[in-house]
């Protein structure tokens, strides 16, 4: 376990997953530009290491994911637009960081899951929610506007209008209802959740490491085809094919017996 941002943040790897935990469950994990840091310093270090096949990201206790971003330091770091565009410099870091991580991530929710912190699950590959989880977007009750990125994020996962429902009223939703609208990939009991994301974690780790780079280049370029990297998905699509490890896919489906991948 390795501690960043005062211990407001913490990363472990094991068996090929690298861990990433909010930890500020006094204030149900709030995050303080500190944390935003810490979050950067973190993805760094998963990504040095090819030992890390899938990143989870969880909140500290029962009670929250992230709740959003600290209240605490509105006066001092969101007081208007100037200062919420420095603001703004330093949380989109971490969130592009996030979003260009090229494994797979994975938010496991249970609590609240509000605001900044459902920016945060959004920028993930796959959310798995316990069944006490609840989402919502409060910024119409702040006086606060939430960034173009993070609502096409949202209309791209829910459509226009149930984004529209969500961002007019500020109400929060269940985790049920979260997933019929397409919040979430699956809804589980509270007890189940930590060995659902763990099983999927652990089989998504078991693939081939360079098909599974592929693949979240190509899911992205077809969700916003006009910003896609072309050269980066072909050559990641060649790399594949090259690859020691599609030569051991197809030794190991022959000989039916279970593929061990390396990443190269």
């Amino acid at each position: 376990m390795q501690h960043y941002a005062s211990g407001k943040m913490l990363a472990e790897i094991d068996s090929g997953i690298g861990l990433m935990t909010f930890n500020n469950p006094e204030k149900r994990n709030a995050m303080s530009v500190e944390m935003w840091h810490g979050l950067v310093e973190i993805l760094d270090r998963f990504e040095a290491d090819p030992d890390v096949r899938v990143v989870v990201l969880t909140g500290a206790g029962a009670k929250a994911f992230v709740s959003g971003a600290d209240i605490s330091q509105f006066d001092s770091q969101r007081a208007d637009s100037n200062a919420q565009r420095d603001y703004d410099r330093v949380t989109s870091q971490g969130r592009a960081r996030l979003a260009a991580f090229p494994r797979p991530t994975i938010a496991r929710i249970r609590g609240f899951c509000l605001g900044g912190g459902l920016g945060l699950a959004m920028q993930a590959d796959l959310r798995i929610a316990a069944e006490d989880s609840e989402f919502g977007i409060p910024a119409a009750k702040l006086g606060l506007a939430y960034s173009p990125a993070m609502v096409r994020q949202l209309v791209g996962l829910v459509g226009p209008a149930h984004a529209r429902m969500l961002l007019f009223t500020g109400s929060r939703i269940d985790a049920r209802e979260a997933q019929r609208i397409g919040l979430v990939n699956r809804v589980v009991p509270d007890e189940e959740l930590s060995d659902t994301v763990a099983d999927l974690a652990l089989t998504i780790a078991g693939n081939a490491p360079l098909s599974l780079c592929a693949a979240k280049l190509a899911v992205a370029a077809a969700e916003r085809p006009e910003v896609a990297d072309r050269p980066a998905l072909e050559a990641a699509m060649d790399a594949c094919f090259d690859s020691a490890d599609y030569r051991e896919g197809r030794a190991a489906f022959a000989a039916k017996r279970a593929p061990v991948f390396r990443g190269m």
